[in-house]
């Protein structure tokens, strides 16, 4: 069963039918290719993110799998784009910490996707399911002139989400879905950069 089901065909599924579905979920991945030995010149300027407005955005908790670009509920209702930049600009700040060397970056970012998990995924989807979908570009340019040094790249930072009891038993320890995807974006960024350990991963997850 594991060829029919799309990264959001679960969309509108009762509890029951995920439960069923839960063994047999869609490929997920973090995935980049690693700039190599040239991050170690670079000292980060500053991370300008674009969350295009042709993105759609859901607020739906009819479902556990919105239909929609944007699905954001870990911080209070509000501007969502501006939250989903926020959340990209600090936690690819955060893993690019280390840099440390002279000539001076910026790094250009642009959302494709940021489908984190809904508050009746959170709260009520079966174990085992569950799945933030993150996908960006990002291009690393000169901060004085302008020029391009690495040309835009895609990044997939997919990360299995925790529903239910694991959700409320990480949350009593005070980390929060906003704190989750910062630490994912964080790991990501360094990974990319070669400042820690690799994080690409491949996973199947019902989710996303």
């Amino acid at each position: 069963m594991s060829g029919n089901f799309g990264r959001r065909a679960v969309f509108g599924l009762g509890l029951g039918a995920l439960a069923v579905l839960a063994g047999c979920g869609s490929a997920w991945m973090t995935s980049y290719e690693p700039v190599g030995t040239s991050a170690r010149d670079w000292r980060l300027d500053g991370v300008d993110v674009t969350v295009p407005e042709t993105l759609s955005i859901s607020e739906d908790n009819t479902v556990y799998v919105p239909k929609a670009d944007i699905v954001w509920q870990g911080e209070p209702f509000g501007d969502r784009r501006a939250q989903v930049s926020r959340l990209l600009r600090d936690g690819i700040t955060r893993g690019a910490s280390g840099l440390n060397g002279k000539q001076r970056v910026r790094f250009r970012v642009t959302l494709q996707t940021f489908h984190a998990l809904n508050e009746k995924s959170r709260r009520a989807a079966p174990r085992g399911t569950g799945v933030y979908d993150i996908r960006y570009t990002i291009e690393v340019v000169d901060a004085r002139s302008g020029a391009v040094i690495v040309p835009a790249q895609a990044i997939a930072a997919d990360f299995p989400g925790l529903t239910g009891t694991a959700a409320a038993q990480l949350e009593a320890r005070g980390i929060t879905q906003r704190d989750e995807v910062l630490g994912h974006l964080a790991a990501t960024t360094a990974g990319w950069l070669g400042l820690g350990p690799d994080n690409r991963t491949n996973f199947a997850r019902i989710g996303g």
